[in-house]
């Protein structure tokens, strides 16, 4: 996958060595021919700055003169005088042929030298210089040159580094703005006022994109709720339908047909029920949070459903811990009221339908500090281990039951603690066998 951010450092990055480097390259070779001039400029001097007077016994003799370092051995002085006799000679063991007057560049004894000769009146005087000591003091000098340019190179590049970092900072805040989002948020991006205009076609194709998508899930939650909505009504005729007709006889069959028809009738008016809580939980953009007493809320909930549990005679109790006082306060919390009573009425169905006859449903409130837990806990067969993961999903039903639910009491009931910045969470009974349902992160404040 290309990377812009690579794309464009390789790219600055590798155009500005390239500049750099032929910009060090004009440098190096303008400052090696600026010092050859400056060279040819000492030579020169030294030729013309000569005392008249030197003579022969003035002359110096070494057998190895030395031409790596910087000493006045670097230059041979040769003087002759009007008979062309040598008067002077400032180094011993070489022999350089008298050239005419002017500079050039000759080649002795495996050396090239640089050699000016220059007519004084009436003596000739020829100043030589090895080409290797010109060469390597030109370096020098040309290398010094570089050092700026050295200095540069990285401190641009620090720069460039930073300014493709600024440069790309808008894609990484759309970025965040996108991921910190919840799966049911689809309102538009906002542009603030340090955005660069070059970003603004690609917030309004977004922004057009989650409009569109807003307006789908739109037409699919209302199809939902209207068709559910539509299907209660002559569901509930059916049955009524059906149970006049067991009574009066007009319907002959046997009390077991009748009883299945009836369980199927009873499960699809509870689909259609969760399908159009389902609906309104999806259409449910944001809540309105207030003061709901947790306690009032669980004891209404116990008694809507102590009928269905005495049918199966199941003790269904409620239980308050972790608070000395019996005020409603303690479990007063910010949240929907009419949210919460949807999932603690969809957990104590689901507990109340598969714990079997004789069992034991307990609802718990349980405050600790400023943070206050619901939980279910039942004495039915539990969920297996491997299911817990997938028991959110829609209409997704564990195997193994003999009960029959919608499969969406839980996908409901996890919608709705996403709501409240809440967690549900599934644990096994300490001290009997039966699943444990706890809502957690419901807070005071």
């Amino acid at each position: 996958m290309t990377s812009i951010r690579r794309w464009l450092l390789g790219w600055l990055i590798a155009g500005l060595a390239m500049a750099a480097s032929i910009a060090g390259f004009g440098i190096f070779h303008t400052a090696r021919e600026e010092a050859s001039e400056l060279f040819d400029y000492e030579l020169r001097t030294v030729a013309l700055s000569v005392p008249a007077n030197i003579s022969r016994v003035d002359t110096l003799t070494r057998r190895t003169p030395d031409f790596e370092g910087l000493s006045d051995d670097r230059i041979l002085i040769e003087i002759w005088d009007q008979a062309g006799r040598g008067v002077y000679k400032s180094l011993g063991g070489i022999d350089l042929a008298r050239f005419p007057e002017g500079i050039r560049t000759i080649e002795r004894d495996e050396y090239h030298w640089r050699v000016l000769g220059v007519q004084e009146g009436d003596r000739f005087v020829q100043v030589a210089q090895p080409v290797s000591v010109r060469e390597d003091l030109a370096l020098r000098l040309a290398l010094r040159t570089l050092w700026p340019l050295g200095l540069f190179f990285p401190a641009i590049i620090l720069i460039v580094l930073w300014v493709v970092g600024r440069g790309l900072a808008p894609l990484g805040s759309i970025s965040r703005a996108l991921s910190t989002r919840s799966l049911d948020s689809l309102e538009p991006l906002r542009l603030d006022g340090r955005m660069p205009v070059e970003m603004k076609p690609l917030v309004e194709a977004l922004n057009d994109l989650l409009h569109r998508l807003n307006i789908a899930s739109e037409m699919q939650r209302t199809f939902v709720a209207d068709a559910a909505h539509e299907l209660r009504s002559p569901l509930a005729a059916l049955k009524l339908q059906l149970q006049a007709a067991e009574r009066d006889g007009s319907l002959v069959g046997s009390k077991p047909t009748f009883a299945r028809i009836e369980g199927r009738l009873n499960r699809l008016i509870h689909l259609v029920h969760q399908l159009l809580t389902l609906a309104r939980e999806d259409a449910q953009r944001s809540a309105k949070f207030e003061a709901v007493s947790l306690r009032r809320l669980c004891e209404r909930a116990v008694g809507d459903f102590s009928l269905l549990a005495e049918a199966k005679q199941i003790d269904l109790g409620l239980e308050c811990n972790g608070s000395s006082t019996k005020a409603d306060d303690a479990y007063m919390v910010r949240a929907e009221s009419q949210g919460l009573e949807v999932l603690l009425n969809n957990l104590i169905d689901n507990a109340i339908r598969y714990t079997p006859q004789g069992g034991k449903v307990d609802v718990i409130l349980t405050r600790s500090g400023n943070e206050v837990s619901m939980s279910v806990s039942d004495s039915g067969p539990g969920i297996p281990a491997g299911d817990r993961e997938r028991v959110f999903d829609r209409f997704y039903r564990s195997t193994g039951h003999k009960e029959h639910g919608s499969g969406l009491g839980l996908a409901i009931a996890q919608k709705i603690a996403q709501r409240h910045l809440a967690t549900l969470a599934f644990d096994n009974n300490d001290d009997r066998p039966g699943l444990r349902v706890t809502l957690s992160g419901l807070r005071t404040g």
